[in-house]
């Protein structure tokens, strides 16, 4: 294998792919990068056996070939090289070498052969929808997902089609969120469950501009952007049925400014516990009282003027999960909706069915 490109070409796959490619890894293959040369085009592809990225740029190829090299050192090297600067790549028995002007590099490879690549994912559905549509979904749920619950179905996100929508999922136990898109045409009905280090990954992938192709299959998902392939292995599990979970609208309504509130919380929040993170709401006709209390026997108090019809009630929450909620939230207005102090609240913006929100109360 032999070709040349300037360090800007070589740069971007390498760039693009790095994120999965994990540092301490139990098969020394999966710290390499896999490098296919053939008619004037280089394929690098990096996987961590759950997220495979495959990303293409045009180089000069003299002689074709594959060969897998460590991905964080070929990227360091072409880094540190002077921008602009032309490299040339070669391979040479079990070494690879890297020149550019007086530099030279040489560095181990382990064969193509061994390193695993994902190639059909027998595709149920193939979904055409905007890169942004796609980056709102995942912007507004993504924060929901668990971290290393047992419950393994929950460290991800679900992403269903019914109808003509598109709709996102997450939820750790704790707080759902929940985000829709219309799109064109009938979808087939399907659930997916993508791992929360693949959403992640996307999330970092999408630039907003342009059509992503969503491949569905039985056990992958796969995505086409920007002359990137992403495809990610999906959680084998069934999502718990969410919409039993998300409240029925309660004639117990709060509005309010959503930077007021948000402040406000925040300001109270400094004197919260820290491990529990607990704050209380006491909302009635007059306003709402914000108060906080830690082992120290600190306290917080604020009042704020609201808009709110219905029973006075008191109720405590995980203000991190409330300030997501109330974050993820478009518009300058929030409505919280609570049935009573042991229901759950439904966080939206008013009259926007879109993005939904609900957070589990807490006993303090």
């Amino acid at each position: 294998m032999k070709l040349s490109a300037s360090r800007d070409v070589l740069l971007r796959p390498l760039q693009a792919v790095i994120g999965v490619v994990e540092r301490r890894q139990t098969m020394p293959i999966l710290s390499n990068v896999l490098l296919v040369a053939r008619n004037g085009e280089l394929s690098v592809t990096a996987t961590d056996l759950e997220v495979e990225l495959v990303a293409k740029t045009e180089v000069d190829v003299e002689t074709g070939g594959e060969i897998t090299v460590s991905g964080r050192k070929l990227l360091d090297i072409v880094k540190a090289l002077p921008d602009g600067a032309e490299i040339s790549v070669s391979v040479s028995g079990e070494k690879m070498g890297v020149r550019s002007g007086r530099s030279k590099f040489s560095l181990a490879t382990l064969p193509a052969a061994e390193f695993p690549t994902v190639e059909d994912i027998k595709a149920g559905q193939t979904i055409t929808v905007p890169q942004d549509v796609l980056g709102r979904l995942i912007e507004k749920t993504h924060f929901s997902m668990a971290q290393q619950d047992v419950r393994y179905y929950l460290n991800g996100m679900l992403l269903e089609t019914a109808g003509s929508y598109l709709r996102a999922v997450a939820t750790d136990g704790h707080r759902l969120a929940l985000c829709q898109a219309t799109l064109d045409g009938s979808l087939t009905e399907q659930q997916v469950i993508v791992p929360r280090k693949g959403v992640l990954e996307l999330q970092r992938l999408l630039s907003g501009e342009g059509n992503v192709d969503i491949e569905l299959g039985a056990n992958h998902v796969r995505i086409q952007l920007d002359g990137i392939r992403f495809t990610s292995k999906l959680i084998d599990g069934r999502f718990p049925e969410y919409e039993r979970v998300i409240p029925q609208e309660s004639s117990n309504q709060l509005s309010s400014d959503k930077g007021v509130l948000r402040s406000a919380l925040q300001r109270t929040a400094i004197l919260s516990n820290e491990k529990y993170r607990g704050i209380r709401l006491i909302i009635r006709d007059s306003g709402v009282v914000l108060q906080a209390h830690n082992p120290e026997q600190e306290e917080a108090e604020e009042e704020v003027e609201v808009e709110y019809s219905g029973d006075d009630i008191e109720i405590g929450f995980n203000v991190n999960y409330l300030l997501d909620a109330i974050g993820a939230v478009d518009g300058d207005d929030v409505t919280l909706s609570v049935v009573d102090s042991n229901s759950s609240c439904l966080v939206r913006e008013p009259g926007n069915d879109d993005s939904k929100f609900v957070v589990m109360p807490m006993r303090l």
